[in-house]
């Protein structure tokens, strides 16, 4: 028990005195690290060594100290004399730990052979190469390693200077990987230049074929045919254009071809046509231009379409003007013709209809039910036979420009209504409902924009055989009002939209074939534009149609 006190007593007093060395030895590392001794005395086994710095001051210690290499100081036997915090850093230790230590330890073992034959011509001359150390964590560290002898009073000894290439060596490897990358596509970019190349001698040639196949198409076409820049500018017109008119290129490229136009002909035609270009619209005008043969003006058809690239952006115009002076000219026979034979027919068509209504009122004797019944079925169909002539006068005085009548103060509200009422009575299986209850006063012709309206309510009705509702709708259109008639039929196409206004345009559906002369819709736009106002259609196939139109408003109380 005796011994075992002893021996306790021993060991805490060993432990005593080695935390004093320990603490002693810190102190003297932190000293010679700060400046504040010129010596280190190292004990190599057998004795005490004392090393000192001949050019040993305070400002150098400080600049080694802060300096961003690390810095290790060794012996001949390679243990390390002296390190700064950068190098400790570097290997992941403690500073006060590295001293004392063989400083081979650090070394990398595929760089020790390196470093041993690095070391051995460093005693003799300065020099340097690249090692790789390997910190407390087994990481390696690529490094610079800068070796030079540093005279001590008693001895020499080895400055070893090591400056950190990780960042270096990875820029290196980033910058390789890079090249390699620039290398790969630059062999792609010199094979896709190659390849359109190829593409560019193809496309040309076949851009070539296609203009002289344009040409070719067009110097044989009975229509004159041109090509414009999106801002107008004409850049090409076929052989039937020179041969009609007698002009060059040069002579009509700045919108020249104003000149052979007819006068009353270039104002709306150089409008309609600066608005096309404006709106990107197709462009479709009816006007007649100068034959250089004759000096005659004969009417053309002329349309141009828009032609647009991948982004939507228009690339050129194409143009076609089309003669049509004989289809104008048979047409005017045919108006003529109509406006002769609806005169003609209505003075015996009136003497008809008189004739049973006298036979109507015959009161001498009773006339027969089967009579009587043939009577109403006859004047049935002269209410019809009356209405086709009637809307063939019509069509006559548009063309003739001699549709007159008198315009006065219209409740346009009123005369909805009266119209709705109307259409109640003459279908009843249909709804029709009413909206706005405003009062919109216009200035026109009430029994004509009744006309309009019971027109558009009729074809309503007609072309909506399974959903029956009827929607009349009044709104405000900055300073216009519009009528809507709304339904829930078939629908129109996009062609049949832009047709539907047109003179003896029918819908074609075997489904809703009426009786009628497509003259309905012809007659209403007339009668609307007569009003200094405007008609048109929304719809989708399918889908119902609104027909509206708009009046200039006098006056709306509420």
């Amino acid at each position: 028990m005796e011994q075992a006190k002893i021996t306790y007593e021993q060991l805490l007093s060993e432990k005593k005195e080695l935390t004093l060395q320990l603490e002693e030895a810190n102190d003297t590392i932190e000293a010679i690290r700060t400046g504040q001794v010129d010596a280190l005395i190292v004990n190599n086994g057998e004795s005490h060594q004392l090393y000192t710095l001949k050019t040993a001051d305070q400002t150098y210690r400080v600049f080694i100290q802060k300096m961003n290499e690390g810095a290790v100081t060794i012996n001949r036997e390679g243990l390390i004399l002296y390190s700064n915090s950068r190098f400790a850093n570097m290997v992941k230790m403690p500073l006060e730990k590295t001293i004392g230590l063989v400083f081979n330890g650090f070394i990398a073992p595929s760089s020790r052979q390196a470093f041993e034959s690095l070391i051995d011509d460093a005693w003799e001359e300065d020099c340097k190469d690249e090692i790789e150390l390997m910190d407390a964590d087994s990481q390696l560290i690529p490094c610079l390693l800068s070796c030079n002898t540093l005279e001590l009073d008693e001895g020499v000894a080895l400055s070893l200077i090591l400056t950190d290439l990780s960042i270096l060596k990875e820029t290196e490897n980033q910058l390789r990987i890079k090249n390699l990358q620039l290398a790969a596509a630059h062999m792609a970019t010199e094979k896709l230049n190659n390849e359109l190349e190829d593409i560019v001698k193809d496309r040309t040639n076949e851009l070539f074929l296609s203009r002289e196949h344009f040409k070719y198409l067009a110097n044989n076409i009975p229509q004159m045919t041109w090509t414009n820049l999106p801002n107008g500018e004409i850049n090409y017109f076929n052989q039937q254009w020179y041969t009609y008119t007698g002009l060059g290129l040069e002579e009509t490229r700045e919108f020249g071809w104003r000149g052979i136009l007819h006068p009353d002909d270039v104002t709306p035609t150089y409008e309609k046509y600066t608005t096309g270009l404006q709106q990107g619209e197709v462009f479709e005008i009816e006007n007649r231009y100068k034959r250089i043969a004759d000096d005659s003006y004969r009417w053309h058809l002329n349309r141009a379409v828009p032609l647009r690239n991948e982004d939507g952006e228009i690339v050129y115009w194409v143009g076609t003007a089309t003669d049509i002076e004989d289809q104008k000219k048979e047409m005017e026979k045919r108006d003529e013709f109509i406006g002769i034979a609806s005169h003609e027919l209505k003075t015996p068509l009136t003497s008809l209809k008189g004739y049973l209504q006298l036979i109507t009122s015959y009161k001498k004797e009773n006339i027969p039910p089967a009579v009587t019944q043939y009577i109403n079925k006859a004047n049935n169909a002269l209410s019809k036979l009356q209405l086709l002539i009637n809307d063939l006068l019509d069509v006559s005085k548009i063309k003739a420009g001699k549709m007159e009548y008198e315009f006065i103060n219209v409740n346009l509200t009123q005369l909805i209504e009266s119209c709705v009422e109307n259409a109640q009575h003459i279908y009843p299986e249909n709804t029709f409902m009413n909206e706005d209850g405003n009062q919109y006063l216009i200035k026109g012709n009430a029994e004509r924009l009744e006309q309009v309206l019971m027109n558009l309510i009729n074809n309503a009705v007609k072309y909506s055989q399974e959903n029956k509702t009827v929607i009349i709708k009044t709104s405000l259109h900055d300073d216009r009002v519009r009528v809507s008639v709304i339904d829930f039929g078939i629908g129109l196409s996009e062609d049949q939209k832009e047709k539907i206004f047109e003179r003896f345009y029918r819908v074609e559906d075997k489904r809703f074939m009426t009786g009628g002369l497509g003259m309905g819709l012809y007659i209403s736009a007339g009668i609307i534009q007569n009003h200094k106002g405007k008609i048109g259609v929304d719809s989708e196939l399918g889908k119902g149609a609104s027909f509206y139109f708009e009046l200039p408003l006098t006056k709306i109380e509420k």
